[in-house]
């Protein structure tokens, strides 16, 4: 949760604990949603990535988004690892194509996904909070 806040933070995103972690305790109990991978080091925990499942008409079927990855010290070749790790894990799951957003000021973010192979798409992502009304109150 701790790694959870930190990403949040320097992404700029509100973080609201509960939301999280309602959101997080299906990935942990099983892979139906997605997976979330914690990368563990020598000091305790280094970071984690969260990729769930879909599925699409364009990609041709299953796809992965990649929801988010954290690394407490960038720069260090681990995220290389594992982003190699999810690419390969998407595979066994026979995706089609792997999905990710990031901020539009996050050049270095985009830097480190182009030298993956990721690349822009000219597809703009949009958002509807479900949870709140046309009002922009909270719905129960």
């Amino acid at each position: 949760m701790t790694l959870c806040e930190e990403f949040c933070l320097i992404d700029g995103h509100p973080f609201d604990r509960e939301r999280v972690t309602s959101a997080l305790e299906p990935l942990l109990a099983d892979d139906t949603h997605g997976e979330v991978w914690v990368v563990a080091g020598e000091d305790g925990l280094d970071g984690y990535a969260v990729i769930t499942w879909g599925y699409s008409i364009e990609s041709g079927g299953h796809d992965v988004l990649l929801d988010e990855i954290y690394l407490v010290e960038p720069g260090t070749g681990t995220g290389s690892v594992l982003l190699d790790r999810l690419i390969a894990r998407a595979r066994e799951r026979g995706a089609a194509a792997i999905f990710l957003e990031t901020e539009m000021s996050n050049t270095a973010a985009r830097r480190f996904y182009s030298r993956h192979g990721f690349s822009v798409d000219d597809s703009v992502w949009m958002h509807l909070d479900l949870t709140r009304s046309k009002d922009g109150s909270t719905r129960a």
